[in-house]
């Protein structure tokens, strides 16, 4: 018999204080009066608009950013660094206009935007560090006659496709690195959440970075976007996060002009609880890696697999939290979940846990939308979900937590690796054998243990399989953007 816990049918309201905090920064960009409308996805309404660029100005941005990265590259790594330093303290200066910012263009909580901020700045402060810490090496050559240098160089013009979930985070963690190492960029923010980027820009060029080494690029046309600037000679750089299967197009138009690629694709992440995991770390694991970010989350816990005996227990107190959780505007005073970013992923939500329900899952709690304006969707706990449930299958982005049992750990770690995804996994277990084993086999680039949210500025990012190529973050995340050049010196015998 299912049993449904229902939540309150009125999300909070926004503060209006707040509102107008985040609609004076909104103000302060000067936006223009028409172009690409960006919405509030906690009421629907309309807040700014951006430009709507044609693929020809996006080539004239390539050509500004190009002529600006010449020099640019020829600056020292202490003149970069020293520049990246000021932005850094420009966007903590700023963090609460941000914060608000963020919450009021994608709808996040505030606590979370202020949690995005400091994840977002981290990048930028590894990354003035990172700069004069190129790398390279010299050595003498095995057989003697030679000595190999070796050296980093800058890859060139770097174009920057950026999601919609984390509008601070992901701009920084692709900018950072790239100026780090002496790139120019143009960057493509989200058309859902372009503001934030266009804000955080405008500090960088405050802090020092020349004013068109970084061009932001909105436009509602996309693919013909991807098309012409790929295609330009002078593009030798792509990044993109997003789906695999916009990923993939990128990458066949990438190469054609064998363009350096780094890919932050789709996610299908498993999380795994053992018996002997401490329960009460283990729940909170779960509430964080499933409804941070409302679920919006390329990490975000996909399939929770429990084992046997403690899955009833573990079931029940997870839809106990779930039903706690308030729900409400992200610019409210005491939101713990916002919206989902557009209606289109509220009908996805209702649709996934239908096709679980006919598929046999039990309802425990949520498993509905609201009936105020913008585009909620209940904390949502189903238990005994199929394997062939497409909560089961497919990338879920939103606050569903879908419950699977579990018997063995070889049977857990076969349903773990059954996807061609492969960027997150959680293991929950207080043996460290099985902890380390456990990580070991899963196939994902990326293991939280013991833990629900495992990003780090310090720590290499992604995935493998479907789920990408390269990695953000970390001394790896600079190589990204940097060419390996080797120069063999002749060594004249002195016997």
């Amino acid at each position: 018999m299912n049993t449904t816990v229902q939540h309150s049918t009125r999300p909070l309201a926004a503060n209006p204080q707040y509102v107008a905090d985040a609609d004076s920064s909104i103000a302060a960009l000067h936006g223009p009066a028409s172009g690409i409308a960006v919405h509030d996805p906690s009421t629907g309404e309309k807040i700014a608009f951006v430009p709507d660029s044609t693929p020809e100005e996006a080539l004239a941005a390539v050509g500004r950013a190009q002529t600006t990265g010449v020099a640019w590259a020829e600056q020292s790594a202490r003149h970069r660094a020293s520049i990246l330093h000021r932005w850094y303290e420009l966007l903590i200066d700023h963090g609460d206009q941000l914060a608000k910012l963020i919450s009021r263009e994608m709808g996040k909580p505030l606590a979370e935007a202020r949690g995005e901020v400091k994840y977002g700045t981290d990048f930028v402060r590894w990354y003035a560090e990172e700069a004069v810490r190129p790398g390279g090496n010299f050595q003498p050559a095995p057989d003697g006659g030679a000595d190999i240098l070796t050296r980093r160089a800058p890859v060139g013009l770097a174009v920057l496709i950026t999601p919609w979930n984390f509008p601070l985070a992901m701009a920084t963690r692709k900018i950072a690195p790239a100026l780090a190492a002496g790139c120019p960029v143009v960057i493509k923010p989200a058309t859902a959440t372009p503001l934030t980027t266009y804000y955080a820009v405008k500090l960088a060029v405050e802090a020092g970075v020349p004013e068109d080494l970084i061009q932001v690029v909105s436009t509602s046309g996309s693919a013909a976007f991807s098309q012409a600037v790929l295609a330009d000679p002078r593009v030798r750089k792509i990044s993109f996060t997003g789906s695999t299967p916009v990923g993939r197009t990128l990458l066949e138009l990438a190469s054609k002009n064998v363009l350096r690629s780094s890919m932050e694709l789709g996610g299908n992440a498993p999380l795994l609880v053992f018996n002997d995991a401490d329960f009460e770390r283990a729940i909170e694991g779960t509430i964080a890696a499933k409804l941070r970010n409302g679920g919006q989350s390329c990490i975000g816990a996909n399939r929770i697999y429990v084992q046997s005996g403690i899955a009833d227990e573990f079931a029940a107190e997870l839809a106990r939290r779930f039903a706690e959780v308030e729900v409400g505007a992200g610019l409210s005073d005491s939101a713990q979940l916002g919206p989902l970013i557009d209606q289109r992923a509220v009908d996805q939500m209702q649709e996934l846990v239908q096709d679980a329900l006919n598929g046999g899952a039990h309802l425990l709690v949520g498993g509905h939308g609201y009936s105020e304006a913008g585009h909620f969707y209940a904390p949502t706990v189903l238990d005994h979900v199929a394997p062939l449930a497409r909560v089961s299958r497919e990338e879920i982005f939103g606050p569903i937590a879908a419950i699977r049992r579990f018997d063995s750990e070889q049977q857990v770690l076969d349903w773990a690796n059954d996807t061609e995804f492969g960027l997150a996994g959680y293991v929950f277990t207080q043996d460290v054998d099985r902890a380390l084993n456990v990580a070991d086999r899963l196939q994902t680039g990326i293991v939280g243990i013991n833990q629900g949210v495992p990003s780090n500025a310090a720590a290499p990012f992604g995935g493998v399989k479907q789920s990408g190529l390269g990695r953000e973050g970390a001394s790896e995340g600079l190589e990204e953007y940097q060419s390996i050049r080797f120069y063999n010196i002749s060594r004249r015998s002195t016997r």
